[in-house]
């Protein structure tokens, strides 16, 4: 229900403990519903909710106790992590979009005390029992080292040595109790409440094969020293003097199988929840402040970065990061901000500019006034993204989960049938009873979802394992059933199509008397005292001039004017002939400049070579002159970069730096169309760059966006989503993870290995290599496991429904049901081996 305008909704996160399966997510969001004034999502793998409260007509909010309480109804329990006020969709969007610095969240009204500043830093944003899996493993262990000789002893007469009934009992009750304590613990919370699910019905069975065990061999005969027995087809009649036979082996069977399930899905799922946690810890620990002191002497010094106010005075310095956002008061200098932009470009700065939290000061010294700190800084609203789209609710539920829905109150309704039949139709003496119990645990045993429950975790580790031998990292079955409906897949330009690193692509003489070679080799000169990332390019660029440069300039002479040096070293220890320089100044924001002289040949050899942006040359030339604007003209019209170089008071040339494409993603994004889908380029560079890779990749002029920041990055998957559409993203930086979280409530999100931790993280599939051609083969593979996961759900439901019936009729004893249901599971597993040859 929408707030009023003048009051803002309330939103609540929580943690959810206890759930195993989407009918519990049901549950839970049922009972949250219910509150007054709640609208609320639930999400399995990162067990956790998402609240949003709006005011009721009184105008208050339904309390923390009330919520919490409504978790516990259902069954389950709960913690709050974290309460904030939601701003207004249009009011958020404009805010991110435009910079601006009103407050995007306060702290709660209506009784939550938690700070806004600090809800996300202390929230628990992975799963919220940590040491689930470390317990799910030792039950797992101690069931597997138990369970071979149950099976051992209980299968092969020539094994069953005098009282070995006796030692299968006292190897099988620990799996049977501690180790499949979870799936009884699971059972009795869904009976409760009057729901069943997958662990019922494998509690049920388990419990079942015990006791009936446990009456067979304490009352039934079965204790007997010498007994031994033998598999059947038929179940013991009456007129069989043998003792009741023993289900021990079935019992510790099933609970290590849906141990071993259980714990290989539940480590893909805590995964999900690191993302955020990851985004928060990419800010600065540390600041440096100004400060001017009672006697007015101005001195600096060191606070944690979360002890920052707004107006606080910081002291940035070459390669440190900025600690929040702020306006520069002093200086300038070129802040790589890759890490939120995912450009590679750094962007200059001065007096009056805006500086964004967790960027890197790359050159110059900044004096920086704090603007915002805490959960109002832009890394803090992108982590609000990432989370929030996380928790949202996806419509993909598990398959299995889906079958028993109808499957697990099926089972049981038949199995009480089967037992009252028997009564009925054999009488209710000691034969009657043991025959009609017989063929009810029969229904159970050959019902109990060993091969369900293996049909998602054995596909999903052998599909998962070859696409890791190809580069892929593929993170839960609900993300396989994405990739069968994508048809839209949105490319990041930046590191994902492109190479992600600024390059030297083209230079241009602006005379006929001095070449292209010596041009790059005197701006590489001066840039090799610099850091900035341009700079590395020249340098690099006429360290391997055959390799970086596109014209055909590299022709012997100029390869040797660029080396231009002997293996001769002078007295100084400089070799000779090789470039010098001396007097280098670095001007932020403008370029470099220095006196270039060849070692040991005479100051006559000497020039004054500076470096830069256009604009700044002209200023240093002092000339209005520009022969450089056509050259500068053409290369920033298709997206490059042009530097000006000049030496001795003249403009010689222009250096084009451009962000190459990968040499496979033309190749990669024919694939991705034979695979159905319709590529789109989204980037947050300028048109001209975005518009010049899209023609060299193969992508319509209509299906590129350019100009787009990390919060319109998600609109526009959300504007695609709205039309119908079921997009996948392939990206690979911090301001990429809200639009691949975003993508993976509906769709697909991957994310390149080579990029940041947070992108990979809040992504549904890793592309290991950074190779674009990945992403087609992660979808081909996934699609196949998806198949493969189809058909293992089919057939051990088929062998359920063919099997039951023989089982209810008497005509299957438990013992071979347990047998055919491990033999079930074999079909299962070599179904899957069938992945191993996926490509």
């Amino acid at each position: 229900m929408p707030a009023p305008q003048t009051d803002l909704p309330l939103t609540l996160d929580l943690a959810v403990e206890g759930m195993t399966c989407a009918s519990c997510v049901a549950r839970v969001e049922k009972r949250l519903n219910q509150v007054p004034g709640v609208a609320a999502t639930v999400n399995l793998p990162l067990e956790s909710a998402h609240v949003v409260l709006s005011p009721q007509e009184d105008g208050g909010f339904a309390s923390e106790d009330e919520i919490v309480a409504a978790v516990r109804k259902a069954g389950y329990d709960a913690r709050v992590t974290g309460t904030t006020r939601a701003p207004e969709a249009a009011d958020t969007e404009a805010a991110v979009s435009a910079g601006e610095r009103d407050d995007l969240e306060g702290t709660p009204a209506g009784g939550f005390a938690d700070e806004a500043a600090g809800a996300h830093h202390e929230a628990d944003t992975s799963a919220p029992t940590s040491d689930r899996g470390a317990d799910l493993r030792r039950r797992l262990r101690v069931g597997a080292v138990l369970s071979v000789p149950v099976v051992a002893l209980s299968m092969i007469p020539a094994l069953q040595f005098t009282g070995w009934q006796w030692v299968v009992a006292a190897l099988a009750i620990p799996v049977v109790t501690w180790g499949a304590w979870p799936f009884h613990l699971a059972a009795a919370r869904a009976g409760r409440h009057g729901a069943s699910t997958m662990d019922t019905l494998v509690s049920l069975g388990v419990i079942a094969a015990t006791l009936w065990s446990l009456w067979a061999l304490l009352l039934g005969g079965a204790g007997e020293l010498g007994m031994t027995m033998r598999p059947s087809l038929i179940p013991a009649r009456t007129e069989h003097a043998g003792a009741p036979e023993l289900y021990f082996e079935v019992a510790v069977v099933v609970t290590t199988f849906l141990l071993a399930g259980r714990y290989a899905e539940l480590r893909s799922r805590r995964r999900a929840g690191d993302a955020l946690r990851s985004l928060l810890e990419l800010g600065a620990r540390s600041a440096t402040i100004r400060e001017t002191g009672a006697d007015g002497v101005v001195h600096e010094r060191e606070i944690p970065a979360a002890d920052l106010a707004v107006d606080d005075v910081l002291v940035v310095r070459p390669g440190e990061k900025i600690a929040t956002d702020g306006v520069v008061l002093e200086g300038s200098g070129a802040i790589d901000a890759s890490l939120l932009t995912g450009e590679s470009l750094p962007v200059e700065v001065g007096v009056g500019d805006t500086v964004t939290g967790a960027t890197v000061n790359t050159s110059g010294h900044l004096v920086v006034r704090a603007t915002r700190v805490g959960s109002e800084t832009t890394l803090a609203q992108i982590g609000r993204l990432v989370s929030q789209a996380q928790t949202g609710k996806a419509p993909v539920q598990r398959l299995a989960d889906r079958i028993s829905a109808v499957f697990v109150p099926v089972v049981l309704v038949i199995a009480v049938a089967t037992f009252v039949a028997w009564l009925v139709l054999n009488g209710t003496d000691g034969a009657g009873v043991q025959a009609a119990f017989t063929a009810a645990v029969a229904v159970l045993i050959i019902a109990c979802p060993c091969a369900l429950g293996l049909a998602t975790p054995t596909a999903l580790l052998v599909g998962t394992g070859r696409a890791a031998q190809l580069g892929i990292v593929i993170k839960g079955p609900e993300i396989l059933e994405s990739t069968r409906r994508i048809d839209t897949i949105v490319l990041d330009k930046t590191g994902t199509v492109t190479q992600g690193a600024m390059a030297v692509t083209d230079v241009v003489p602006l005379s006929d008397d001095v070449s292209a070679a010596d041009i790059l080799r005197f701006a590489a000169a001066v840039e090799a005292k610099s850091e900035h990332p341009i700079a590395r390019a020249i340098t690099k660029a006429a360290a391997q001039p055959a390799e970086c440069m596109v014209l055909a300039v590299e022709t012997a002479s100029d390869t040797a004017k660029i080396t231009h040096s002997t293996d001769e070293v002078g007295a100084d220890g400089v070799v000779v002939g090789s470039d010098q320089v001396v007097d280098f100044v670095m001007a932020a924001g403008g370029g470099v400049s220095g006196v270039v002289r060849t070692a040991h040949s005479g100051p006559h050899l000497s020039r004054r070579v500076v470096v830069g942006k256009p604009g700044w040359i002209a200023a240093e030339l002092d000339s209005d002159d520009a022969p450089w604007a056509n050259a500068v003209a053409d290369a920033e019209a298709d997206g490059g970069t042009a530097v000006v170089v000049a030496w001795n008071g003249t403009a010689r040339g222009v250096v084009v730096l451009r962000d190459p494409v990968k040499e496979t993603s033309a190749h990669a994004i024919a694939e991705l169309r034979s695979l159905g889908l319709r590529p789109y380029l989204l980037t947050g560079d300028n048109a001209g760059a975005a518009r010049t890779v899209a023609h060299d990749v193969g992508i319509a002029p209509a299906d590129v966006i350019s100009g787009v920041l990390p919060q319109g990055k998600v609109d526009v998957v959300r504007r695609l989503q709205d039309e119908g559409k079921v997009v996948a993203v392939v990206g690979d930086g911090v301001n990429d993870a809200a639009a691949l979280a975003q993508a993976g409530q509906r769709g697909l999100g991957l994310a390149m290995g080579t990029g940041t931790d947070v992108a990979i993280e809040a992504s549904d599939i890793t592309l290991v290599s950074g190779d674009l051609r990945s992403a087609a083969a992660a979808i081909r593979v996934s699609r196949r496991t998806l198949r493969i996961i189809k058909q293992n759900l089919f057939w051990a439901f088929a062998y359920n429904v063919a099997a039951i019936p023989l089982a209810a009729l008497g005509l299957l004893n438990p013992m071979i049901a347990g047998a055919a249901m491990a033999a079930s599971s074999v079909l299962v597993v070599g179904n899957s081996l069938r992945l191993r040859r996926a490509h």
